[in-house]
Order: structure tokens, then C-alpha cells, then sequence
């Protein structure tokens, strides 16, 4: 998928836009859902959250009604450690917001009344339920400080990695398909120069496309390799490329990132307000080291790849690996 624009248009989309898409010192994690830094969100302040939503919105009603409340509260969870994160971010980029803006925004406020689902999926407005029961100022600040964040990166961002799609055999179950990947991943983080030998090996043995490729940000957001434009130089990302096929695992490794002029694409689509939010979001991965994330395992587990909840490490959308055998960025 090619997602392209001009950066003048960025900023037009952006200006129009507060739109949402829908261990030792610090904090004790006894009773706490998440901690972000010094910051700690109590189980009893997710659980009114959660409990707000089902007084108030029917999307969430339904979703009590199925049981599946847990989505509801991973969600609060989300936007919380994304709060922290964007916060962090916004001071370290000199981002600022444009109050009149915010009060513009406040004043239709896209967060009142009640969330919607689409089509006839409950579970597919979950972020808007949220957003909806949380300081409605706060959740659309955050939202534009993320646009914000997109815009000043996504012209002018490009990845070089070296590459191998698919790293998995056509037979394999979906769950060896990850295992296989993250495996390839490992080999390759724990000796980087060798990481043309290992994709040249898994080509010879399963046809694997492999090479070095540029990955131009405004063509590749919105898309499973977003994860590429906030992982470090040198970090092996395995990544489940195409979610409707259980082969469709890529393995890369970070080489060089480009900031600083804009990339030549076929800019014939403009960014929507929705694809900059998530663009950002990826771009917050960076400062979960310096925050020092810590999810109760109620809620799930960080995935560093969608920067989202999951139910479990194994519903995660991959790993993203320190060369050499340091810690993972999976949190």
C-alpha cells in the first residue's frame, strides 16, 4: 500500500483536523493497571473508565453483553501509556498546541454523544468509546499532538534496512510462521554482519525475496512497517506483513534513517487526519525506554510493533530486537 502527499498538504490536513480515528524507585505496581514513568493509573480508575462507558455508551453495552468488556479496558490502557508518551515527545520536539484550535474543536466536539461502530462491529469503536469517556480536551490534545508529530517527520523520514519476506514456510501454522520468524529475528540480533548470510540461507531454502531496500515513510505508514520509522538503527524487527496470511512475516534490520529532506514519491494521495495519528503513534516508540512502561498483565502486553495492547505475547504483531543480544524493545 502507497500512502503519499505534500508536506503543504500535511500541514492544511493537520490546521483542519483535531479529528480522532477512531522495580526499585518510582511507583508501586501493587493495584496499578499501568506505569508510565512516575506516573501510575490504578485497576480502580481503569474499572470507572470502563464502568463510565457502559452507563454511557451503547457500543460499549453491547460489548458487556458479549463479554467483552477486557477490550474496553486494554483500550483505556492504550490511550493512557500513548498520553504519556505523546506528552514526552511534544516537550522533546518543541510541539505545541494551538489553543484556538482546541477550542474550536471543543466547540462541535467530535467527542460528544455517543460512538458509533462500524459496519455493525462493536469491537471496531472501541478507541472512540474511550475517547469519548475520558477529559475530552486531554484525548483531542493528544490526538493533534500526534498529527503534529506526523507531519514534521513523515515527508522527510526514510528507513534503508536489509530484508527477507517470507521467512516462513507455506505449510507452517500460523503460530510456528511467528515462531520461525521471531527465531530468524534472534539469530540475525545476536550477529548483525551476518545478516545477509542468514537471508541469503532462508532464500536458498524457501525462496525468500531478500535484499536492501529504501522504505520512504510517506509510503509506508499506515502500514505493518510503520514499526520501521520508530525502531533504532541497527534493532531486527520481525513483522506479520500481511495479517491475512500466516506466511506473510518479514525480517528486518534497521541500517540508516533519513530526517532531514524530503523524499521523492508520487505524491497523488494526501495523508488523511486518521493515517497522521497513527503515523505518530509510531513514532512514540523511542520514549518507551525512557519512561519505563510497566503494564499490568490483566490488561495484556505492550506490542512495540502496532504500539497497541495485546491479549498475550503471542498476539503480538512481532518483536523488535537490540543487536547483539540486548534486551528486546518488546515491553
Amino acid at each position: 500500500m502507497r500512502i503519499m502527499g505534500r508536506p503543504r498538504g500535511l500541514i492544511a490536513v493537520l490546521a483542519g483536523a483535531l479529528l480522532l480515528t477512531g522495580c526499585g524507585a518510582g511507583p508501586s505496581q501493587v493495584g496499578a493497571a499501568v506505569i508510565v514513568g512516575d506516573r501510575s493509573t490504578s485497576i480502580d480508575q481503569v474499572q470507572n473508565l470502563i464502568d463510565k462507558a457502559v452507563r454511557e455508551q451503547p457500543v460499549a453495552q453491547q460489548l458487556a453483553s458479549q463479554h467483552k468488556a477486557d477490550l474496553l479496558g486494554r483500550e483505556v490502557v492504550r490511550q493512557l501509556v500513548v498520553h504519556e508518551l505523546i506528552t514526552k515527545a511534544a516537550k522533546q520536539e518543541g510541539l505545541t498546541v494551538d489553543e484556538t484550535e482546541v477550542a474550536k474543536a471543543l466547540q462541535r466536539d467530535p467527542l460528544a454523544g455517543p460512538a458509533a461502530p462500524e459496519a455493525q462491529d462493536p469491537s471496531s469503536a472501541v478507541g472512540d468509546v474511550v475517547s469519548r469517556v475520558r477529559d475530552h480536551r486531554e484525548a483531542l490534545t493528544d490526538n493533534y499532538l500526534l498529527q503534529q508529530l506526523a507531519v514534521k517527520y513523515l515527508p522527510k523520514m526514510a528507513i534503508t534496512a536489509d530484508f527477507a519476506l517470507p521467512v516462513v514456510d507455506r505449510e507452517m501454522t500460523a503460530d510456528a510462521a511467528r515462531a520461525r520468524a521471531v527465531a530468524v529475528a534472534k539469530e540475525v540480533a545476536a550477529d548483525p554482519a551476518a545478516a545477509r548470510a542468514v537471508f541469503t540461507r532462508e532464500k536458498q531454502a524457501n525462496g525468500t525475496k531478500s535484499g536492501s531496500d529504501k522504505f520512504v515513510a510517506l509510503q509506508y505508514a499506515g502500514t505493518p512497517l510503520s514499526a520501521l520509522f520508530g525502531a533504532p538503527v541497527g534493532s531486527v524487527i520481525a513483522v506479520q506483513t500481511s495479517p491475512s496470511s500466516v506466511t506473510g512475516w518479514a525480517v528486518l534490520v534497521v541500517r540508516q534513517r533519513e530526517t532531514d529532506k524530503p523524499q521523492s514519491v508520487d505524491q497523488s494521495v494526501q495523508p488523511t487526519p486518521a493515517l497522521l495519528s497513527a503515523f505518530g503513534r509510531s513514532l512514540l516508540a523511542p520514549y518507551l525506554g525512557q519512561l519505563d512502561l510497566r503494564v499490568n498483565p490483566r490488561y495484556g502486553v505492550w506490542d512495540v510493533v502496532s504500539m497497541d495492547l495485546a491479549p498475550n505475547e503471542a498476539a503480538t504483531k512481532g518483536v523488535v530486537l537490540l543487536p547483539h543480544g540486548a534486551a528486546t524493545v518488546q515491553q
